[in-house]
């Protein structure tokens, strides 16, 4: 087997610029955006229905293409020497405010980032989502960073106050120094925020695949029980979507979330949240 690794947006647009002649039989992406961008350009194949059903509908291409695997969610990173619990805001849109300039860092580039921007547009609209990201970027000053495994460690280390990021960015920074060395925690926002979104990671078969059989068997296994076990114990730190697998990591219970209203379909292909990231000078 030979495995690509890089940015989904990277392997996404690779996949379209190869077409029918792409040498992938499979993508596994971090976010449901990069496979919806796939799905709306008729590039992946149908998942059968067994395997489809491993996992609730709800975490899975509303066009049956693609299935959900694993989750992770929007959550605030802050550095308890510099904030306490209850000075954080507790939606999103209170990042926008004076108060944290020179405080807040952001990852933009990170496709992370783009479900919070539709999050915001699909509850604010776009005009309302484009203030709010020149806002950030203005509280943000030079703490603009590559991606959310900086962002994490700067906040730990005491550079800035606060930011955005999944959970499983704390808690991996975490395993990797030791308790002992982290002076962060992460906060959730309010329920239903904006900036509380529920991101799911998926895998789909290429239509053009010449090993078809093999990458249904592949999705089939990632969403059984034996391959959502291996997840759940692993050093992930994200959330099963299938066969009834529970974290064994001691995260917030998956149940308890409440992230705001969207379904995949609102998240779309990311298309949109790219644009306003560009209007707002931040890509």
């Amino acid at each position: 087997m030979k495995v690509r690794s890089d940015d989904e947006d990277v392997l996404a647009d690779q996949i379209v610029e190869e077409g029918s002649a792409s040498p992938a039989d499979l993508i596994y992406t971090e976010n449901s955006p990069a496979l919806e961008y796939l799905q709306d350009k008729k590039l992946l194949a149908p998942v059968p229905r067994l395997t489809l059903d491993r996992v609730p509908s709800r975490f899975n291409s509303p066009a049956s293409d693609w299935v959900g695997v694993s989750a992770r969610v929007s959550v605030l990173v802050y550095n308890t020497r510099l904030a306490s619990a209850g000075q954080l805001p507790t939606s999103v849109m209170s990042l926008a405010a004076p108060r944290w300039r020179g405080l807040l860092g952001i990852a933009p580039g990170e496709t992370d980032f783009q479900p919070i921007v539709t999050s915001i547009a699909r509850h604010y609209g776009k005009a309302a989502a484009v203030s709010w990201l020149e806002a950030v970027k203005a509280n943000a000053e030079q703490h603009v960073y590559p991606d959310n495994e900086t962002l994490a460690a700067r906040v730990n280390s005491g550079q800035i106050a606060i930011g955005i990021i999944n959970h499983y960015y704390w808690y991996r920074l975490k395993a990797e120094i030791g308790s002992a060395s982290m002076h962060s925690a992460i906060a959730y926002f309010a329920p239903g925020d904006p900036g509380y979104v529920l991101d799911v990671s998926g895998a789909a078969v290429l239509k053009s695949s010449q090993h078809q059989r093999a990458a249904d068997e592949f999705l089939a296994f990632v969403v059984s029980r034996r391959g959502q076990e291996i997840l759940a114990h692993g050093d992930s730190f994200e959330y099963p979507l299938g066969s009834g697998v529970v974290t064994a990591r001691a995260l917030r219970l998956f149940a308890s979330l409440q992230p705001a209203d969207l379904t995949i379909a609102d998240l779309g292909s990311g298309a949109e949240a790219v644009a306003l990231l560009h209007q707002a000078q931040l890509l």
